[in-house]
């Protein structure tokens, strides 16, 4: 096993971006989080979803937020590496409103994410976030009806660039 080396100040200075990020996300100050990128850039890799500039990612926000109004996330870890912070965390919320079709059907999730927040020196450029989609539908689909679950499969399914972008 290695011993942790401290942290550089650039290693210190990306983490306190990256912290500021999420408590700005969870306090939906969206003005706050996309002051964290000189160009807002977002990868949702489990649905193929790419937000770049400050319309596309403030659209982004205000669809999942409907969605899920109560959106949260605790941070599990985070790790280092040249040009990134990994964030392991757990995202929570309530389905509250639409979802790429899916009228609100009222169940919470905890889905554990991955978002990797890459940076230019201290300029945070995009951050991707990983996720396993199926964890997600489970937990919102859960005790509904047979056609409900279908037509959140086919929202689900549906090209990339519809108006309803999965959440993460």
């Amino acid at each position: 096993m290695t011993t942790p080396q401290s942290p550089t100040r650039l290693q210190e200075r990306r983490e306190q971006i990256v912290r500021d990020h999420f408590a700005d996300e969870i306090r939906q100050d969206f003005d706050a989080v996309l002051s964290t990128f000189p160009h807002p850039h977002y990868e949702l890799i489990a649905n193929g979803n790419v937000f770049d500039g400050d319309d596309e990612v403030r659209r982004y926000y205000s669809q999942s937020r409907q969605a899920f109004p109560d959106q949260r996330s605790e941070i599990i870890h985070l790790r280092h590496t040249d040009d990134a912070v990994i964030v392991e965390f757990w995202l929570l919320g309530t389905h509250r409103g639409t979802l790429n079709g899916l009228p609100a059907t009222g169940n919470a999730f905890r889905c554990r994410m991955i978002a990797l927040f890459l940076f230019d020196g201290e300029t945070l450029t995009c951050e991707r976030i990983y996720f396993d989609s199926l964890t997600l539908m489970q937990q919102l689909l859960a005790g509904l009806p047979a056609e409900m679950q279908a037509q959140a499969l086919r929202g689900m399914l549906s090209p990339k660039g519809d108006p309803m972008p999965a959440t993460a």
